[in-house]
């Protein structure tokens, strides 16, 4: 038998890389702070808390002021009752009517009213007034210029401005002529003793309309 030669097969093998470090995961921590509400009654605000979307932890007066009047069961209560687009509008008004009963006891939001109301009065008074004197002084200008228009159709000469159409004239003669008007052409008349019409030195359009 013949001799046989043993054959070594070497293998390369590649060296062994680093191993690389484990992927940290990051996680996020999320710290909800509870609503005013629940922070001002020191009880755990749960997930679907009433009150956290109208009282905020940013503003803890709303709550406190609303829990002053009406107490923290009835307003839970009052918001349970009502649909959730209304909450937000019932809120307001129970804060605004806290504030205002905070403020006056006796009367709370109605004395507010009251007192604009009044205010509103007084100031459809105070309008009606000045359309009355507007309205007053249009027909008495509006008289006056009739009765030019009446001396200037029958063609008689104006006499001494004594009188509110004379002195009208001679104002209006005057501006034509370039000259300045002997008196306002807007001037408000008045009657004197005599029974005559002199020119009052503020004009219509000049008067102030409100007292």
């Amino acid at each position: 038998m013949g001799s046989s030669s043993d054959t070594a097969c070497t293998v390369a093998t590649a060296p062994p890389s680093p191993a690389s470090p484990p992927a940290t995961a990051t996680t996020t921590t999320v710290v909800l702070s509870p609503c005013a509400a629940c922070k001002i009654l020191r009880r755990r605000c749960v997930d679907r808390c009433v009150l956290a979307p109208y009282f905020p932890p940013t503003e803890p007066h709303k709550f406190t002021t609303a829990h002053r009047v009406f107490g923290a069961s009835n307003i839970i209560k009052l918001l349970q009752e009502l649909p959730e687009e209304q909450r937000a509008d019932a809120v307001s008004s129970m804060v605004y009517e806290a504030n205002a009963r905070i403020r006056d006891p006796v009367y709370g939001c109605a004395g507010a009213i009251c007192q604009l109301q009044k205010q509103v009065n007084d100031l459809k008074a105070q309008l009606a007034r000045a359309h009355a004197e507007l309205a007053g002084a249009r027909a008495q200008h509006a008289h006056l210029v009739a009765l030019l228009c009446m001396e200037m159709a029958a063609g008689a000469a104006p006499p001494q401005p004594t009188t509110a159409a004379a002195a009208y004239l001679a104002a209006v003669g005057s501006q034509l002529a370039g000259g300045a008007p002997a008196a306002p052409v807007d001037a408000l008349y008045v009657v004197d003793g005599a029974g005559g019409m002199q020119a009052s030195p503020i004009g219509w359009v000049d008067e102030p309309l409100w007292t």
